[in-house]
């Protein structure tokens, strides 16, 4: 996956890989192209992190969300930061070890939309 524009099937299908040091954060201009592909996600107030919240009818649901995701950032090596209350949950990706956004924050943001799906 190059850092030209992609699709929402690209970022999702791609896999994580370790990402560490400053050069691999994500360029502003970069990271406004891949939010386009991802619906309803923003950059969160210090442009560090991605976010999105998703709603449930109940906190079952909610809960069950989170736990499929666990598997996912498991599978993938890179885990959210998660709030989860009664019906909604509340997913921040960001990679602590570029001090950022990378490549990996993008894709893991797909395959959670994916589990909407």
């Amino acid at each position: 996956m190059s850092n030209a524009a992609v699709n929402f099937a690209e970022l999702a299908a791609a896999k994580c890989v370790s990402l560490k040091g400053s050069e691999n954060a994500v360029p502003l201009e970069q990271v406004k192209t891949w939010l386009a592909a991802l619906p309803g996600w923003n950059l969160g107030p210090n442009d560090t992190d991605i976010r999105k919240e998703f709603r449930f009818p109940d906190f079952v649901r909610a809960l069950a969300f989170v736990n499929a995701l666990g598997y996912v950032a498991e599978r993938e090596n890179h885990h959210p930061d998660l709030e989860l209350g009664w019906g909604r949950v509340l997913v921040r990706f960001s990679t602590h070890d570029v001090g950022g956004l990378s490549r990996n924050d993008f894709v893991c943001a797909a395959k959670t939309e994916a589990l909407m799906a």
